[in-house]
């Protein structure tokens, strides 16, 4: 296995459960915030593929899919059009809210195609380019790619264990 497919399949992973923790959820469950300061399971699912979008596009010189399909508009959260969540305050999480979550898979199944579209045609010295020299050491392709696969996992599990809580609380 090249290291080009070992991402696209974590980065189908990502996808896989996006769309499990968001299956059959409406708005309520969708918008909940378990605590004043907490985020709720949009917040979570939107900032993850925000994050995605803004970084990979980045890395690879492409337009955001946010603003180049329009889910900023979509969306209309009221945001700063780059915002990608990062650093929120709790009014700015307030803002994230969704009435289904077909738009939010929606639009993160539209940045797993431009992420995936990139992947496929990755060679493994690719992975070796950096893509931020703000950082000490230098950011590669390859640490970049990994980093954005770590988040998005973690994100995607904190939507899973907050659809669980609310669960138990419905029963």
């Amino acid at each position: 296995m090249h290291a080009k497919d070992i991402l696209i399949d974590g980065y189908g992973r990502i996808q896989e459960e996006v769309h499990a923790v968001v299956d059959g959820l409406g708005p309520d469950d969708l918008n909940t915030r378990p605590a004043p300061d907490a985020n709720s399971i949009a917040w979570l699912v939107w900032h993850l593929a925000r994050v995605q979008d803004d970084h990979v596009a980045d890395a690879f010189d492409l337009d955001q899919v946010w603003l180049a399909q329009d889910w900023e508009k979509r969306f209309g959260l009221g945001l700063q059009r780059q915002d990608i969540g990062y650093g929120h305050s709790a009014a700015k999480v307030a803002k994230v809210r969704v009435e289904s979550a077909d738009l939010l898979t929606g639009y993160y199944d539209a940045v797993h195609e431009q992420t995936l579209g990139v992947l496929r045609g990755l060679a493994a010295k690719d992975l070796e380019r950096i893509v931020d020299e703000r950082w000490d050491p230098p950011v590669s392709l390859g640490a970049r790619l990994v980093s954005v696969l770590s988040d998005d996992l973690q994100h995607v599990g904190q939507a899973a264990y907050l659809r669980g809580l609310l669960q138990s609380a419905a029963a």
